[in-house]
């Protein structure tokens, strides 16, 4: 049996309405961030939020406008405390979510091995340990470019109102 793999098709339509959130409440941290993004996945509209509370009205307001959902979350798991990111990431993933579908990326500088297993227990799609500066950040988001725009079909929730 012959399996064509089409990465092109694939990636254009990933990179179609494509938008990221970020859950970033570090000031410095979402400049790091932001310009990784510049360098290595301009055609991606990164919006960030900063509290729990935003990104929920961000994703409600993706509903009421008729717009897209992001295609990936980046979640930092201390919003300040770790409780603020494991209860946002338990309200995106619960069974009733309208987001239960969109893959969450935890971000954390913690590499406790508790963190890690409660953060998939909790149904993040994987977790990454932040890098400390620019370069490393560029290097992250390439491979988050790579691997979730360029390899993988993510799901597309164009609204028709």
């Amino acid at each position: 049996m012959n399996v064509y793999y089409d990465s092109q098709s694939i990636s254009k339509e990933n990179f179609k309405y494509a938008t990221l959130l970020i859950i970033e409440d570090n000031n410095d941290h979402w400049q790091l961030i932001q310009l990784a993004l510049s360098r290595s996945l301009p055609e991606v509209k990164a919006t960030r939020v900063a509290t729990p509370n935003q990104a929920i009205e961000y994703l409600k307001s993706c509903f009421l406008q008729g717009i897209d959902l992001p295609k990936l979350i980046l979640l930092d798991l201390y919003l300040p405390t770790r409780e603020d990111g494991w209860e946002l990431l338990q309200q995106l993933k619960h069974s009733t979510s309208s987001y239960k579908h969109v893959p969450v990326v935890i971000l954390s500088y913690s590499n406790d091995q508790e963190d890690i297993a409660d953060s998939y227990f909790y149904g993040s799609t994987s977790y990454i340990t932040k890098p400390t500066n620019v370069n490393d950040w560029e290097s992250y988001i390439q491979k988050l470019r790579i691997y979730w725009w360029e390899t993988v079909t993510l799901p597309n929730d164009r609204l028709v109102i």
